[in-house]
């Protein structure tokens, strides 16, 4: 058996076709072009030159690679092929300059994949809801607004205090929280960004808008007391009813990422479809080097190298 894993081209897509996923209808497909150029790029197993599984990779701000977008042909299953082209594209993504942290997504309930997470070293971090609506009236009570902050230092002030200094993920896009890192908030995104405080200046939240298929309103909000807080969801309103009115002809939503214990939280009444849980898994560079170490310490050991 012949087997070799390489970067796909355009040329590849007949290859990807004649792959039987039992995914009829596999957005892969449809975006082949776009998933294999620019920050994206997609793999390939080959056996004896046909195409037994596939994966990829994207590139957030210049230090953060996500893996994802795996699939096996179900003929070649049971050869841990998927195992085999996650822990390829981990290592070459490290070998990329400023690739400081390597995660990826996996449903809660997907085990077969997060033992493939496991097996190639990356941990979980968190697990979160992605939660959408169109409707915020059952959380709103009536308080103004909260007021917009202008001063990007302010911006970066609360970012760290909360984000960095915390060590904790933050949600950059929908679908990709990272750690927080200085690298996650260059100056152009704090600009972009929408920051809000109330008035005594003990929380604030974030909006900034984003497209996955839908479009949607991502608000960002580091605490846990979602429906205690007066003028929250009117701040958030008022920015998705402008969103909306942007995109009238096309579906848009309000997106929060939430934990378990805050989608418990949410009133019974409430309108927010909540799916099941990602599980974000990951590993530092550092954590990488230090078990490639480890594992190359150990062969030798087995190997006799360091006998006697």
């Amino acid at each position: 058996m012949e087997k070799l894993i390489r970067v796909l081209h355009n040329d590849d897509y007949p290859s990807l076709e004649k792959m039987e996923t039992g995914n009829e209808d596999d957005y892969v497909k449809r975006v082949f072009q776009r998933l294999s150029s620019g920050q994206n790029r997609l793999y390939g197993l080959f056996v004896d030159g046909q195409l037994a599984s596939l994966g990829g990779i994207s590139i957030y701000a210049k230090h953060y690679v996500m893996l994802g977008r795996l699939r096996s042909d179900i003929r070649f299953r049971g050869n841990d092929f998927a195992t085999e082209i996650m822990a390829y594209m981990m290592n070459e993504s490290f070998q990329m300059e400023g690739i400081h942290w390597i995660g990826a997504n996996t449903q809660e309930e997907n085990l077969p994949a997060r033992r493939v997470m496991k097996k190639i070293g990356l941990e979980p971090y968190t697990m979160i809801h992605g939660a959408i609506t169109k409707d915020t009236s059952m959380l709103e009570t009536g308080e103004k607004p909260w007021k917009t902050i202008h001063d990007i230092e302010r911006k970066k002030a609360l970012l760290r205090e909360n984000y960095i200094d915390a060590a904790s993920i933050f949600p950059y896009e929908c679908y990709y929280p990272f750690p927080a890192s200085d690298a996650l908030f260059p100056d152009e995104k704090l600009q972009e960004w929408s920051f809000y405080e109330n008035d005594n200046k003990t929380r604030f939240v974030i909006t900034k808008k984003d497209q996955k298929k839908h479009h949607y309103l991502h608000a960002i909000y580091p605490w846990d007391d979602i429906t205690e807080q007066n003028g929250l969801w009117e701040t958030i309103s008022l920015d998705y009813q402008e969103l909306s009115k942007q995109n009238e002809e096309e579906e848009t939503y309000i997106w929060m990422d939430l934990t378990k214990e805050e989608a418990k939280k949410l009133p019974a009444n409430h309108s927010f479809t909540i799916p099941s849980p990602w599980i974000l898994h990951g590993i530092t560079k550092e954590q990488w080097q230090t078990k490639i170490g480890a594992r190359h310490l150990s062969t030798m050991t087995k190997g006799g190298f360091l006998d006697g």
